[in-house]
């Protein structure tokens, strides 16, 4: 997976497209991604005890990682990912626009 917990994501379809938003959470085993403030749905609750009373709570639904791109922190562009090696054998995602690491 090229995005990680807290980079800077833009929607590219869906109710939310154009919007931009952090990732909270990353589920690399259904390829979605958890966006802060984004893809709200409202789930209605019952009261537990007499005397409470129900809510509406709003939160979040995963989004398709197919349909998201990230947000270069150096160029403010959404962009594609690539990998390169760095000279002590690690791995650094690259800006393909800026060639800045992320």
């Amino acid at each position: 997976m090229k995005i990680v917990k807290n980079d800077k994501i833009k929607v590219l379809v869906g109710k939310d497209r154009g919007k931009t938003g952090k990732v909270l959470k990353v589920m690399p085993k259904k390829n979605k991604v958890v966006v802060e403030g984004l893809n709200l749905i409202i789930k209605n609750v019952r009261p537990r005890r007499q005397g409470e009373k129900g809510q509406r709570i709003q939160f979040p639904r995963p989004i398709d990682i197919s349909n998201v791109m990230l947000i270069c922190p150096h160029c403010g562009k959404p962009v594609h990912l690539a990998y390169k090696l760095r000279e002590d054998k690690k791995k650094v995602r690259i800006c393909k626009k800026c060639q800045q690491a992320i």
